[in-house]
Order: C-alpha cells, then structure tokens, then sequence
C-alpha cells in the first residue's frame, strides 16, 4: 500500500486513480450529492483507508477512505475526523469504516 505524507497529497493522488466523487457520512449510509445518490453498506467496499495526525496536535487527526461500488459504478474519497463518527452511526456502518491500516 502506498504511503503519504499529507492529507493533499493523498487526495489528489486518489483522484488520479479514479477517487473523484466526494462522500459524506450519514448515520446509516454514505451520500454522494453531486450524484444525489446514497450508498448502504452492502452497496461499497472501503478499498483503502490513510491516517493522518496534524504536526502541532496529535489530536487533530484524520482518516481518508478510498471508496468504491461496483453496483453503482462509482469511486470516491471520504475524510472524516478520527473517531468522530461514533454516537451517530449504526453499528454496521461502524464496523464498515473501522480504521484497517495497510488495507488492500
């Protein structure tokens, strides 16, 4: 798996693969509003996910996933605050996000 160093770096590197749509989590699913689409946890795989903690805070950390769905043809990126998600989330898309470093 490919390593960064920045968030940035990361993304734009992403998006030359493919990671174009930008994805938004909501507690049972994630949306895509460019495409008014939603996607459930059966509908995409998490191919890869990137940590990343701010130099001057470790606390200030973030988590990119490279998203994909075959049933609807589409890939993206999600960046969300680590851990950030909890309360709000079902469990299932919980267990669907949980940071896998190294990941496919």
């Amino acid at each position: 798996m490919k390593t960064y160093d920045t968030l940035s770096e990361a993304i734009s590197d992403l998006q030359r693969l493919g990671y174009v749509e930008d994805f938004n989590l909501k507690g049972n699913c994630l949306e895509c509003r460019a495409r008014q689409m939603t996607l459930f946890t059966d509908e995409f795989e998490v191919d890869s996910t990137y940590r990343f903690e701010g130099e001057s805070n470790p606390d200030d950390t973030s988590i990119l996933f490279a998203i994909s769905s075959e049933k609807h043809h589409i890939k993206g990126l999600l960046v969300d605050a680590y851990g950030a998600y909890g309360d709000s989330l079902t469990m299932e898309m919980i267990n669907k996000l949980k940071y896998k470093p190294f990941s496919k």
